[in-house]
């Protein structure tokens, strides 16, 4: 019993223990995980799912419809040349195939609106799908940036530490003040401030990061693609023939001058054909006849047959007091609209694009500056460093070398992962975020 007690905390202590170990995530395995959480991506999916039903819905008007009948009735009898016909609990049963000759262009123009519908469907789902993508970098980034600055800061706390250390045993030699002791004191106060400011970043940014991923909030994430590769500068496209928003546009023009179609062809003809076969029974007649000797005698003949049907229809519109006229003029007007709105939004998608690249190029720039920055303050606190243990610099000095350093960290953080987020903006903006 103690051995399976045992053998149980023990499985359960392991079980725990792997439940608790961090998710190495790279960000291809944080866009595949977004993308298989994001509800909005799923309804997109549906979404063109029902396209396609519908598409196939419009085919079948191209197609002969069977249907079949059945009726059942009951009539007072009526009188016919001194006969009675008797049609209580008469029914009819058939069935009849249908098929449209001509209908205006109703169903070509219905079938070409199912195939933009669909065109369009997919092209909203790549707009998600891309929107998806943008934050789940958007939070990878964020999250690299913060715990990035968590780290800093913890070095930072570890030079403020030594130099404590130092300053003590200095005061102790008599060989520094008291208020060095408090100057120095007062700032690792001020650092662990910012260093706890930025862990509740962190966790607020781990939560954002699971909220886009469908994690359990209490998952711990461990980024695995930190490693910063900055391209050479290089003309930057800023087409945006790909973008979905540009496409979708276009099937907003081509859906509205379909609708001119469709309001044309109420005021054509349309021709069909139906073919069928009909029965009834039940049918009854009742009157007197005459026998060989000239007698009156009753008689009662029952009715049942059946019979094929076959029928032409032509339906003409003729006048609709300037209806029809109207409703072409008025889809008419919505074309128009359309490429209006083709034309506007085209301009000021065309603006994004280029504000995207420019914001991409110029992160470049500043990364690169942020690396010289960081690069000379390193120096500077090394240099200020060795000069204070040497007595040549004043704590002042070493202080301000500090806090320049980390500044200098930090805008290199902020450079590196906002350029990885411009990157992302930039694809998407000009529809090659895939």
């Amino acid at each position: 019993m103690k051995r399976t007690l045992l053998t149980l905390t023990l499985l359960l202590a392991l079980a725990a223990g792997h439940a608790q170990e961090p998710l190495a995530l790279s960000r291809q395995a944080c866009r595949d995980m977004a993308l298989r959480h994001s509800e909005d991506l799923r309804r997109a999916d549906n979404a063109v799912r029902q396209a396609e039903l519908d598409k196939q819905i419009a085919f079948a008007a191209y197609l002969p419809q069977l249907d079949a009948t059945g009726t059942g009735a009951y009539v007072g009898d009526l009188d016919m040349m001194g006969m009675q016909l008797q049609m209580r609990g008469m029914y009819m049963a058939g069935i009849a195939l249908t098929q449209p000759i001509y209908a205006g262009g109703r169903i070509r123009t219905g079938n070409r609106l199912a195939k933009i519908g669909r065109e369009s469907r997919q092209e909203n789902r790549r707009m998600t799908r891309m929107q998806v993508i943008a934050d789940a970098d958007q939070a990878y980034w964020s999250y690299i940036a913060v715990t990035w600055k968590v780290r800093m800061l913890e070095a930072y706390k570890a030079q403020m530490d030594t130099l404590f250390a130092q300053v003590e045993n200095s005061l102790a030699a008599g060989m520094a003040t008291g208020n060095d002791l408090l100057r120095i004191r007062t700032r690792r106060s001020d650092i662990h401030y910012q260093w706890q400011k930025a862990r509740n970043g962190a966790n607020l940014c781990r939560l954002a990061l699971c909220n886009v991923l469908g994690c359990p909030q209490e998952t711990q994430i461990t980024p695995t693609d930190t490693t910063i590769n900055v391209p050479p500068a290089g003309r930057l496209d800023t087409d945006i023939a790909l973008r979905p928003e540009v496409r979708l546009l276009h099937k907003q023009v081509q859906a509205a001058e379909q609708q001119v179609k469709m309001a044309r062809a109420d005021l054509l003809p349309t021709v069909g054909l139906s073919a069928g076969y009909m029965y009834y029974g039940n049918v009854r007649l009742k009157g007197m006849t005459q026998d060989a000797q000239g007698n009156a005698l009753p008689f009662t003949q029952k009715f049942s047959d059946g019979l094929p049907v076959v029928m032409a229809s032509v339906s003409i519109p003729l006048f609709r007091w300037g209806s029809g006229l109207k409703q072409i003029k008025k889809a008419k007007l919505d074309v128009e609209n359309a490429r209006l709105d083709l034309q506007k939004n085209t301009r000021l998608l065309r603006i994004e694009a280029t504000q995207a690249a420019q914001n991409l190029e110029d992160s470049r720039l500043l990364i690169e500056t942020a690396r010289s920055g960081a690069r000379e303050a390193d120096d500077n606190l090394r240099i200020q460093h060795d000069r204070y243990l040497n007595g040549m610099a004043t704590l002042t000095d070493l202080l301000n070398a500090q806090a320049q350093w980390q500044q200098a960290q930090s805008n290199l953080i902020d450079a590196q992962t906002q350029h990885k987020m411009y990157e992302t903006e930039y694809l998407r903006v000009t529809g090659r975020l895939e």
